[in-house]
């Protein structure tokens, strides 16, 4: 299965949690109702929308997106597990803004886009 087809995004929702307050929650619901296969990467184990929580760091592949809820300071430990998905795009929601990765993802010809994933669903941008 083409996981990369524009149809079809597999996405890597990292700050996973089973808290439906959270954005990082809606975000995965919203991402399997389009369609697009979802892994889910967090603090704590649970599951969201029939997915699993990793609370490690798995080795993935045919990643298209990474979309980041997890605050602009916690993020340089995760530097090279989100490089290292080697995804087509970054997306950065509001409160993970973070030059530092986005231009190291530049480097590697990741695309990086400052924006809401769940607005963009809804929107038909994503």
């Amino acid at each position: 299965m083409d996981y990369n087809s524009e149809s079809m995004k597999k996405t890597v929702v990292l700050g996973a949690t089973e808290n439906p307050d959270r954005y990082a929650y809606r975000a995965a619901h919203s991402l399997t109702r389009h369609g697009h296969p979802v892994e889910l990467v967090g603090q704590r184990e649970g599951i969201v929308a029939g997915v699993p929580i990793h609370t490690d760091q798995p080795s993935l592949e045919n990643v298209h997106t990474v979309t980041l809820y997890v605050g602009t300071r916690n993020l340089p430990p995760l530097y090279d597990y989100i490089l290292s998905l080697n995804p087509r795009r970054i997306i950065f929601n509001p409160g993970t803004e973070n030059s530092e990765l986005r231009q190291r993802a530049a480097a590697q010809g990741i695309e990086t886009v400052y924006g809401c994933t769940l607005v963009m669903l809804a929107t038909d941008q994503y």
